[in-house]
């Protein structure tokens, strides 16, 4: 009877309990089918089924695309070897391809049953995102330096490997906190940093109990995704608005975006900085026009608006991150690709420069050329490489390069 009596008591707190956390332990399931072959591509353009979310209204005029559509290159060379555009956006897995040529669309299409207006995750494009929103708070004096200590700003972090690290060394990703970025390791911090979104935790909580260092700031880079909430957490602070406040002011409302976005969010509401954006692929591409123009809004009329800061603009996209950890040779000649403030530079960069999220998302801007590229993929072996040792990074910029040039040829017949 004891039994009973404290087994049917016990019975209906795990029912009170079960019932109060029904949402997040729904939640946790279908994040942990995220990737999963039959669901990857509908879920990257409907994540907000997956995880909490702030809408993020465009306003203003919608931005104009002039088009000038002209097929891609059948074929292009990756090292001395012919290769099939049609065939490798196919191996890449890719979801969605629009190509600006000084400013016009010259190619648009989509793939796997998804359609222009999908909102597509960014994910670690994302990253640039908040690196331009940093760039305007230092503008206007929300943010003093580069070099103020963190915590100048997000005092929650003093006690954490974050403690004394200065703002230009988490935006180079050279924070030196220990930070397991393996995504295919279900153990690694990446991975419990997205259970915690998926349960309802806090991620100021989650980058407060970061407290392994590696070695001293500012020493090597290491990519490290953590990083970015730091930043967003100084600009919460610096601004007094959430980065969704911020960002639709300063952005989203100014630069011409198509339709309104979403920001996936932890369940306190406070945005996932480092990969959570949700917009459609021409807004991408948008974005990349606009740091092709140095941050300036040149609508079809011709009129001109800086919405970026010029010099932020040079700034964040030239490499200014101290070398990398052990060395991180993608190409078969050694070549590194560098990094700046949240943008990435390729091997042997000739002005280019890039944003670029897991599964193969990417915004590429080559202003010599005129030209940029945005590209949503659900790409599950993004990780590997060819038999030759290429990552697929690489191979996707080889591919960015030979587009870049048929379309320069193009408009020069």
């Amino acid at each position: 009877m004891i039994f009973l009596k404290y087994g049917l008591g016990l019975i209906v707190i795990l029912g009170i309990v079960l019932a109060f956390n029904w949402g997040n332990l729904q939640r946790l399931i279908r994040v942990k089918a995220l990737f999963d072959a039959d669901k990857i591509v509908h879920n990257f353009s409907n994540m907000d089924g997956l995880l909490y979310v702030t809408p993020l209204p465009k306003s203003g005029s919608v931005h104009e695309w002039p088009l000038a559509l002209a097929p891609l290159p059948e074929t292009y060379l990756d090292r001395g070897k012919e290769k099939s555009t049609k065939a490798m956006l196919e191996e890449l897995s890719t979801t969605a391809l629009v190509v600006v040529k000084d400013g016009a669309i010259v190619f648009e299409d989509y793939y796997q049953g998804t359609g222009k207006d999908d909102l597509r995750i960014s994910w670690s494009m994302s990253k640039s995102f908040v690196s331009a929103l940093t760039g305007l708070a230092l503008q206007r004096g929300d943010i003093e330096s580069l070099d103020d200590p963190v915590t100048k700003y997000a005092p929650s972090l003093k006690g954490s490997a974050y403690d004394g690290v200065s703002l230009r060394n988490v935006m180079n990703m050279a924070s030196g906190i220990k930070f397991n970025e393996d995504y295919l390791d279900p153990k690694s911090d990446i991975n419990k940093m997205g259970t915690v979104l998926a349960v309802g935790g806090s991620l100021d909580k989650f980058a407060a109990k970061q407290k392994n260092i590696a070695r001293p700031a500012g020493e090597a880079w290491q990519y490290c995704s953590i990083d970015t909430h730091v930043i967003s957490m100084v600009l919460r602070s610096a601004t007094d608005m959430t980065l969704q406040e911020y960002f639709i002011e300063n952005l989203w409302s100014k630069i011409g975006a198509s339709a309104d976005a979403t920001y996936s969010t932890d369940s306190k509401g406070n945005a996932f900085a480092l990969g959570g954006l949700n917009v459609r692929t021409r807004d991408y591409a948008l974005f990349g026009e606009l740091f092709r123009n140095e941050g300036r809004r040149i609508d079809e009329n011709g009129d001109d608006t800086q919405i970026i800061p010029a010099d932020w603009v040079r700034m964040s996209t030239g490499p200014s991150a101290p070398p990398m950890v052990e060395g991180h040779n993608a190409t078969e000649d050694g070549a590194e690709f560098g990094y700046g403030y949240q943008w990435w530079m390729p091997p042997n960069a000739d002005g280019e420069y890039y944003a670029v999220g897991v599964y193969g998302q990417y915004i590429y801007v080559n202003p010599k050329a005129g030209i940029v590229i945005a590209k949503n993929a659900a790409h599950r072996e993004f990780m590997e490489a060819d038999e030759k040792g290429e990552g697929y990074m690489a191979q996707n910029l080889t591919m960015f390069r030979a587009i870049a040039e048929h379309y320069s040829d193009w408009e020069r017949k």
